[in-house]
């Protein structure tokens, strides 16, 4: 693995943004200083005044394989992360088949491992497998989710008392549920009230804000009385962030232990229901677009702290699959490309400072979903050497045949973005302008439950057992 030194750079590092060296050895940040002089060194990347940050982690992607390869799969999931800035993701588990036992997990993973070029996680799914959740922790699930309390892609969604007693069990297991909120009896009702609507923008009011509001408050309960660590995705609606902020003064005040995050995708703080003429149904996704009002509390959430992180939710379909009437097209966009580009313009119009943007797009998902036990997120001596470096005063028009999908579209077509001049991921540059790096380097991160690992899990390889 090459030593490279950063040279001429700007870090924002011990709680102010100063310029630096950053030396790099064996994968690691090995130093950050002032004018660091050594004699041999593998590289050295002139940065020319340059922001070094730390990458992005990404803990929302649908990478589609198996099942789903057209599109999207491993190898250009991971590039598209790659050239956007993100050097580490969590995988959800609707693919066919979905991850919910020991053959489809290892099934997953030997894929992943063989293609991915960035290091990534896998969830472990929760459906009518609740006997299944301890073997998949003990397989290095990271965490449990995506949780549907409501039909989505993939139609994996459970009851009520299935999500009880999964929480019941994810608890002993001391491992987290990720929960996708929305309440399947508001949206069946709305759905039928808007069965003759094909207008696109009847996505929005087939799933409205109480919808997602039910589906957390019910959801909180059911937290509580288990007492399970919770992560509640793709925030969306301005009644969702008061119950959130309630629950984070309440566990304040009462030095609460339980743990309840939450993550907003890019596509709910940059879109709105005002994009529904120009994208039609290349804007459907779950929970659906939201009106100004809640795209202005998302970003005050976020800025405020109500908010953990921001997320992608990746999920990618083509063209093809889109191109149909609201009711028909698939639900899902591609996003995990221009999430940082998307934040460092939000940076530079001053809707978010630059630490807040570095907490919600790193520390945070390392700290909340324990990366940092893998050595991520967090830009100082000894941790592992995920960075990118961004010219700030270089903007750019996102295009969708310019990103790196399987999609080859995407909702942000014709917005700003600032993107990577380079991504090292583990001390390697993985992206300079094209990808540069090989299938398979990226590394499997296994959950806090991974029991011993034998020769045939180290390769992949798959056995009989269900």
């Amino acid at each position: 693995m090459p030593d490279i030194l950063i040279k001429d750079t700007r870090v924002f590092f011990n709680n102010y943004l100063q310029p630096a060296d950053v030396l790099i050895r064996n994968g690691k940040i090995a130093k950050i200083g002032k004018q660091i002089d050594l004699q041999r060194l593998d590289q050295v990347i002139d940065a020319e005044g340059c922001l070094t940050l730390p990458a992005g982690i990404d803990v929302h992607v649908h990478f589609r394989e198996p099942g789903l390869t057209q599109k999207e799969d491993w190898y250009t999931g991971s590039c598209s992360a790659a050239a956007g800035g993100i050097t580490t993701v969590l995988e959800h588990p609707n693919t066919i088949p979905p991850t919910i036992n020991r053959r489809s997990f290892k099934e997953k993973l030997k894929m992943a491992r063989r293609k991915s070029i960035i290091d990534f996680g896998i969830y472990g799914g929760v459906t009518g497998n609740v006997e299944k959740l301890a073997e998949l922790w003990e397989l290095g699930a990271f965490a449990f989710g995506e949780i549907f309390m409501a039909q989505s892609t993939g139609e994996l969604n459970i009851s009520e008392q299935t999500l009880d007693e999964a929480l019941s069990v994810i608890a002993c297991l001391d491992a987290m549920a990720c929960i996708h909120a929305e309440d399947e009896a508001t949206r069946l009702e709305c759905e039928a009230h808007l069965k003759s609507d094909f207008s696109p923008q009847s996505h929005s009011r087939a799933r409205p804000n109480l919808c997602e509001a039910l589906a957390v408050e019910k959801a909180i309960k059911l937290v509580k009385k288990n007492r399970t660590r919770s992560h509640f995705c793709h925030i969306s609606a301005l009644e969702t962030v008061g119950l959130l902020r309630k629950e984070k003064y309440v566990a304040q005040s009462q030095s609460s232990s339980l743990g309840i995050t939450s993550e907003v995708t890019p596509h709910h703080l940059f879109l709105s229901t005002g994009d529904w003429d120009r994208l039609g149904t290349f804007g459907k996704m779950n929970p659906p677009l939201r009106g100004r009002h809640d795209v202005k509390a998302l970003m005050n959430a976020l800025n405020d702290g109500t908010i953990d992180m921001v997320a992608s939710d990746h999920a990618p379909h083509t063209e093809a699959e889109k191109e149909t009437d609201i009711k028909k097209a698939p639900s899902g966009v591609p996003g995990v490309e221009t999430l940082l580009p998307l934040m460092l313009v939000a940076v530079k119009r001053n809707l978010l400072p630059l630490e807040r943007m570095i907490d919600v797009t790193s520390r945070n998902p390392a700290r909340v979903f324990g990366f940092d036990r893998h050595s991520k997120g967090t830009f100082a001596e000894g941790y592992d050497a995920d960075l990118v470096i961004v010219d700030t005063r270089k903007s750019s028009t996102i295009k969708g045949d310019r990103l790196h999908s399987k999609a080859g579209w995407t909702p942000y077509e014709g917005m700003e973005g600032i993107f990577p001049e380079y991504t090292i991921a583990r001390g390697e540059i993985v992206w300079d302008g094209e990808i540069v790096a090989s299938r398979g380097r990226g590394s499997f991160l296994p959950g806090r439950g991974l029991v011993a690992v034998d020769e045939d899990d180290e390769n992949g390889d798959i056995d009989d057992d269900l």
